[in-house]
């Protein structure tokens, strides 16, 4: 089992890390309305803005070096300024 403080660790060093949001490899996001690490867990709440993408496909957490820590497919329709929260829970299996 791992502990729970060391698990917190990892979560703290990933909200750390995570500098970007990168919408279907075009549209960066970089002001969070909130990111924030509770229980295990990373917290992110951004806006996609209106004119930016018309259809989110894909979903890239990045870090100030482009490098990629999370990936999502995902099928989101955007019609007007949408906030999205996403969350990263760290977990041991």
């Amino acid at each position: 089992m791992i502990v729970t403080s060391y698990l917190n660790d990892i979560a703290q060093y990933t909200e750390g890390k995570i500098h970007k949001v990168v919408l279907n490899d075009i549209y960066e996001i970089t002001q969070f309305e909130n990111k924030d690490m509770e229980d295990k867990t990373v917290f992110l709440k951004y806006m996609v803005p209106e004119n930016s993408v018309t259809h989110i496909e894909k979903i890239e957490l990045q870090t100030s070096n482009n490098e990629v820590i999370s990936r999502n497919l995902v099928s989101i329709p955007i019609t007007a300024d949408t906030v999205l929260l996403q969350y990263i829970e760290v977990k041991e299996v």
